[in-house]
């Protein structure tokens, strides 16, 4: 329970820094996605499980908040959470290349799918500038990004799970 309640709080920080203060910090009017940021690592932390509940209230936030469609940033951040939660055998806390490449990459997969959904339906075909002029730059910016909250992230993970290991040990 505590730990659904801090990663809702997170899951509110995130999006509340992402659309007030990053706006500011703009470069080129690209902005940094820490809703990937917090699910993609969040996943990677905790697995595909909880990855795929926490890439679904990522989106539900993002739709209830930003969007005009209710559901949509839902599935793509689901879908995020559940693939990147599948990498939770992988992942070893030390090492950052694991976590920096996979929210690189689901950063990507999460503006193609964009391109995709909003732009290629309505017959807008203009794809390598969408991929020289969005896609790559927010990429890039959302990595830089989450090497200053990707720590903050796993301390957080280290921090809940030592609470949980001492809780466990009062009931055995």
């Amino acid at each position: 329970m505590r730990r659904s309640l801090i990663t809702l709080v997170v899951i509110l920080i995130c999006y509340i820094l992402q659309s007030t203060i990053f706006r500011y910090i703009d470069f080129a009017g690209i902005t940094p996605n820490l809703l990937v940021i917090a699910t993609a690592s969040l996943s990677l932390m905790r697995g595909e499980r909880e990855g795929l509940w926490i890439g679904f209230v990522c989106g539900l936030v993002l739709d209830v908040f930003s969007s005009s469609t209710l559901g949509l940033f839902a599935l793509l951040y689901m879908f995020i959470g559940f693939g990147c939660g599948m990498l939770h055998r992988l992942f070893y806390p030390e090492k950052i290349v694991l976590p920096f490449t996979v929210i690189l990459l689901s950063d990507l997969a999460l503006s193609f799918f964009c391109f995709f959904l909003f732009f290629l339906i309505r017959g807008n075909f203009h794809f390598q500038y969408y991929l020289q002029s969005i896609m790559l730059p927010e990429a890039i910016y959302t990595s830089a990004v989450s090497l200053g909250f990707y720590p903050l992230l796993l301390s957080l993970n280290g921090y809940l799970e030592d609470i949980e290991q001492r809780s466990a040990k009062k009931f055995v």
